[in-house]
């Protein structure tokens, strides 16, 4: 619905007051060391964040925190297992603590194991348990620790999803199982928290990072995708991360409860 009431919240704006900056927030992103995890990163780096990358690899964290330095922001690597309650309430305690703040969290940590592929009769509860806990119930805790520190400064949350929370994907149904629970926890908690905080999603499709090699070296595998997806391409990791710095700014102000999808297509079909 559109209004022409130039009262209405927003109308006095100017274009430029509403383009993605996120100069002055301190930023935090769960698996944050390699892949999509980085780019998102370097993404709100580059629009002004400070960054908190986070992930249970330390070299590669601090690689990446470094790099958000050198594009002139504050940034701190702090290892952290979103499996691990004391480490998640760690992780932003510390950030709170260096930086005085916490305005975007972003929930980016998930993998898809080979032992949890297959049809349902082959995986063993222990892949389907572990898939889950990182996918899904990693992120309820860092939503869980973050909370009141979002709360308090008016902040935002994007949730790295899949297109495999919006269809069904044969053989990897843990995987579609956690992305579909992740979806669903970011529609309830942006009715929770709103108006204080905005939670929203990001679906990319199929990405190139090394978690992908094998589907790209797959040529039936790779052909399969491609056929699928109207862009014709694997997305760029910083075409993921462009989607979630939107959602995490001011430009997106009026957007909670969404699940973007950034699959090239994928799911017009």
């Amino acid at each position: 619905m559109t209004t022409d009431d130039t009262t209405a919240a927003g109308a006095d704006m100017a274009p430029v007051d509403v383009l993605p900056d996120l100069s002055g927030q301190v930023a935090v992103v769960t698996g944050g060391g390699r892949g999509i995890g980085r780019s998102i990163t370097l993404g709100m780096a580059a629009a002004g964040a400070t960054v908190v990358p986070s992930a249970r690899t330390a070299t590669e964290v601090e690689a990446v925190a470094d790099q958000a330095r050198d594009l002139g922001v504050e940034a701190r690597g702090i290892t952290a297992d979103v499996t691990d309650g004391d480490d998640v309430e760690t992780l932003f305690e510390e950030t709170v603590e260096a930086f005085d703040s916490l305005d975007i969290l972003v929930n980016n940590a998930g993998f898809n194991p080979g032992d949890a592929l297959g049809d349902p009769t082959e995986i063993e509860s222990a892949a389907v348990d572990s898939v889950l806990d990182v996918n899904l119930r990693g992120s309820f805790r860092t939503l869980r620790a973050a909370g009141p520190h979002l709360r308090e400064a008016g902040g935002s949350v994007v949730n790295v999803a899949s297109v495999a929370g919006e269809v069904g994907l044969p053989k990897q149904h843990p995987y579609v199982a956690s992305k579909h629970g992740l979806v669903g926890l970011t529609k309830s908690v942006a009715m929770d928290w709103a108006p204080d905080v905005r939670v929203n999603a990001v679906a990319p499709g199929y990405v190139a990072t090394d978690l992908t090699e094998t589907l790209q070296e797959n040529e039936r595998l790779r052909k399969s995708i491609l056929n699928r997806t109207p862009l014709d391409r694997f997305a760029d990791p910083m075409e993921i991360a462009g989607p979630v710095v939107f959602l995490a700014s001011d430009a997106a102000s009026f957007i909670t409860g969404e699940t973007l999808a950034a699959d090239g297509g994928w799911t017009a079909r």
